[in-house]
């Protein structure tokens, strides 16, 4: 199962090795400065936007990969059922969301909230 945490100053979702086999890459690092909100996503399928751009997805299963829409492109990494921890970006970014199902998308949410406001105060160093 993915995994979403903060490591120094940035959002990081590292993969499971099977993961990192579809979805061609192992970890995402994205900057605190670059996060625009965390919330949690109790349905799932509301995360998906778009059409698969590179990775797999079966119906009622999974969703892992690249989602391009309209508004970019999203990483997303979904296992059903189950709420989904979802990161939003600022535009032109290089992701638009990251949709990660991890065991505790609650705190994983509560983590990149407080990193990211710390780091917009300035405290961080």
């Amino acid at each position: 199962m993915a995994r979403l945490l903060v490591h120094n100053k940035d959002v990081v979702v590292r993969l499971s090795w099977r993961e990192a086999l579809v979805a061609r890459r192992k970890e995402v690092r994205v900057p605190l400065a670059d996060v625009q909100g965390a919330r949690v996503e109790t349905d799932w399928w509301r995360t998906l936007r778009g059409t698969t751009a590179r990775g797999r997805w079966r119906p009622g299963r999974f969703c892992l990969g690249t989602w391009r829409h309209a508004g970019g492109v999203d990483l997303v990494a979904v296992r059903t059922p189950g709420p989904v921890a979802v990161v939003d970006l600022l535009p032109g970014r290089r992701f638009a969301r990251l949709s990660v199902s991890t065991a505790d998308p609650e705190g994983a949410v509560q983590a990149v909230r407080l990193a990211a406001q710390w780091a917009s105060t300035g405290r961080a160093s």
